[in-house]
């Protein structure tokens, strides 16, 4: 619930709309889970409040930790469960965070687009991934890079932004949130317009149909126009567009997708993070070699767009980019 929301549960149960603002400083500042812990919320208030209104947290019910310190969460909703990861770094910690059970978009090197689409997160599912882990206090920065397909799911993902950037939710900076999409037009126009968010676009090949192979969405949302979208917007100041791009050996990973992708960019202010591909079962091709990787992003680097090799985090518990799939692991 927003702030607004909150004051009218409060006042719905004949209590004062102060309550309201308690609420929201114990959910999304002090992340509590427990109506006990409320301390300075009467006894009685909070009885009525119980009966008509659930806090909306669950526990996870599995948790995965990578040597590299990464940590996967595993959590139940309606339709199936989805993950979360955590990813230390130095003073940051920053968590991947899903917005759906499955995916529509059904990416061919994506382990949750091959398990099909089970229903969209609430806001209170994703916010729920940002309380009820261990370093809920510790958390400094949010990628929506999890499970799912944030812009098909708008509305839940744009009520959990307005929580986190709110001041009177977890009072961060937009700064401090990235968004990726495949490209879904429609609401991206309306992230772009709405939001001050971080975008992050996964493009995997400049070439749209090479792309289509992979990609299904190519077909409904092409490459071309998404760009010419982002073309409108300005990213020379306090917001960031990056692309995401996933080598596959053979593939995508020579000169000429290099050249492809530095004209497809031309002129906007941006970053291209190349991803190594984790292999999955019944794929054909493999992951870049380290040579192709690098001689691709220095050839970008020489031709004025700034490009970087991702580290891979969390391969070995199944959480680096491409590989949740909500399945039970052990810890």
């Amino acid at each position: 619930m927003t702030l607004d929301e909150l004051k009218a549960a409060a006042e719905s149960c004949g209590l004062k709309s102060f309550v309201g603002r308690q609420l929201a400083e114990w959910l999304y500042v002090k992340k509590v889970s427990s109506w006990d812990r409320m301390t300075n919320i009467s006894k009685a208030s909070k009885d009525l409040l119980a009966e008509r209104f659930e806090l909306g947290t669950s526990a996870p019910i599995g948790v995965a930790e990578s040597s590299d310190g990464t940590r996967k969460y595993l959590f139940a909703v309606e339709g199936g469960a989805v993950e979360a990861v955590m990813i230390p770094d130095d003073d940051r910690r920053t968590l991947c965070v899903s917005s759906q059970a499955g995916c529509k978009m059904g990416c061919k090197f994506c382990m949750t687009g091959r398990q099909g689409w089970h229903g969209n997160l609430s806001a209170a599912d994703i916010i729920n991934q940002f309380i009820s882990i261990d370093e809920a206090q510790d958390l400094t920065n949010t990628v929506f890079m999890g499970m799912g397909e944030p812009l098909d799911n708008y509305e839940a993902v744009s009520r959990a932004i307005r929580i986190l950037t709110a001041d009177w939710g977890f009072a961060w900076s937009p700064k401090r949130i990235t968004v990726s999409s495949i490209g879904v037009i429609p609401t991206l126009r309306r992230f772009l317009d709405e939001e001050k968010c971080h975008l992050a676009i996964s493009l995997h090949n400049p070439f749209p149909e090479e792309r289509l192979q992979m990609m299904p969405v190519q077909k409904a949302y092409h490459l071309q126009d998404v760009i010419e979208l982002i073309r409108q917007y300005d990213f020379s100041g306090q917001r960031r567009v990056s692309f995401e791009y996933t080598m596959f050996a053979g593939f995508n990973d020579d000169k000429v997708h290099a050249d492809a992708l530095i004209r497809l960019l031309k002129g906007i202010e941006c970053r291209v993070n190349l991803i190594r591909f984790h292999k999955i079962p019944d794929f054909p091709y493999d992951t870049a070699s380290d040579s192709s990787m690098e001689a691709f992003r220095d050839r970008l680097n020489n031709n004025g767009i700034l490009c970087t090799i991702r580290s891979s985090r969390g391969e070995d518990i199944l959480a680096a980019c491409g590989m949740l799939a909500g399945k039970h692991s052990a810890a």
